[in-house]
């Protein structure tokens, strides 16, 4: 896609839309790209996936027992994040650092590794009483210079403040990492546009940061929100 940036690019809704957990073409998603009875049911849409301190993988039990195994009872990371401001986040070994880049983080450090996902989300949990756990979206899509000491500090104070029975899993020597993403400039005003609206969003393509794909005159596109959705590119 960096080839295409600051070039004319189309994306354009067929009108198709495919389950992403069994496949099956629908009418309409019900979630992010799932159809009604996979939302009821599949493991990628368990209360978990959110709400990792909720996971029972490690017990043997969850929506697919056998696909809770492989996705988590495996190595997870707690991380803090810089995007618009400094948030923690938990995420399994193999995704590192994909759901940095997913976030549209400029900044990020390791600051814990469980054997499993519910060890993460207590963690979480744990942290989220003084730290947020959501990005501003508005936010992360301007230009945010890395503070990679304001990391540490944030770090080490997450560390210390972590409830004594979690601390042995705790990180400490972690350096941060730094991402950055194809921009040409920041966007005055931003205003976001998805398929049911608008099935065609053509113009001059100026950026990609996190999820999002971003045009000159302002318009911004959630590629994660339109999973499952068919298109074509011009």
């Amino acid at each position: 896609m960096n080839e295409r940036i600051g070039k004319p690019f189309t994306i354009r809704f067929t009108g198709a839309r495919t389950c992403m957990s069994c496949g099956k073409r629908v009418k309409k998603f019900y979630g992010q790209g799932l159809c009604y009875p996979c939302l009821m049911n599949a493991p990628e849409a368990s209360e978990c996936i959110v709400r990792p301190e909720l996971c029972r993988a490690h017990l043997g039990e969850g929506r697919d027992p056998a696909w809770e195994k492989e996705h988590h009872v495996t190595e997870h990371f707690v991380y803090l994040s810089q995007t618009g401001g400094i948030k923690v986040g938990v995420t399994r070994a193999t995704q590192i650092p994909v759901r940095w880049i997913d976030q549209g983080a400029v900044l990020a450090v390791l600051i814990a590794r469980t054997p499993y996902r519910q060890l993460a989300g207590a963690i979480e949990v744990d942290l989220k009483k003084t730290l947020a756990d959501k990005t501003d979206w508005r936010k992360m899509l301007q230009q945010v210079a890395p503070d990679p000491e304001a990391l540490i500090v944030a770090r080490n104070a997450a560390v210390m403040a972590v409830a004594p029975e979690l601390k042995e899993y705790m990180l400490t020597a972690e350096e941060p990492q730094t991402l950055s993403y194809p921009m040409r400039e920041t966007l005055p005003k931003i205003t976001s546009v998805s398929f049911e609206k608008l099935p065609e969003i053509s113009g001059t393509l100026l950026g990609i940061k996190g999820q999002y794909l971003l045009w000159k005159d302002g318009r911004v596109f959630n590629v994660r929100n339109h999973t499952g959705y068919h298109v074509e590119v011009e």
